[in-house]
């Protein structure tokens, strides 16, 4: 059972940056791929971003290419998403993910889930 503690969210004007962490424990961390989806209010919770395990090969949605990066370092067992040049419809609920398996934007085929963080963008 993995357990995921995302934070680093909060209230920021558009054009600013975050960086958000999520801290695993509970299992090899590097045997998961690691992910972000965020849920904005009245909206199914939608993908973000995704890395594999070993961190090689990166996945983004459209609407956050060239202004998100994931990574993760696996001696921290800790994944990050550093979000910059915000935007208001950027507000959302953030969540980590793990997956036992590859890459998948589906939110239903992630296995663990974190409780979220906020992140607010004002305009």
């Amino acid at each position: 059972q993995v357990q995921l503690v995302e934070s680093g969210g909060g209230l920021v004007q558009a054009g600013g940056s975050l960086r958000l962490s999520c801290a695993a424990s509970g299992g090899t961390f590097s045997a998961y791929v690691m992910g972000w989806f965020r849920q904005a209010p009245g909206k199914v919770r939608e993908f973000v971003a995704a890395i594999t395990k070993s961190g090689g090969n990166t996945y983004y949605t459209d609407s956050v290419k060239g202004r998100f990066t994931i990574s993760r370092d696996n001696a921290k067992n800790t994944v990050y998403l550093q979000m910059n040049s915000l935007k208001p419809e950027d507000t959302a609920v953030y969540y980590c993910a793990a997956n036992p398996g590859g890459v998948v934007t589906n939110r239903r085929l992630w296995d663990y889930w974190g409780q979220g963080t906020q992140v607010t963008v004002s305009s």
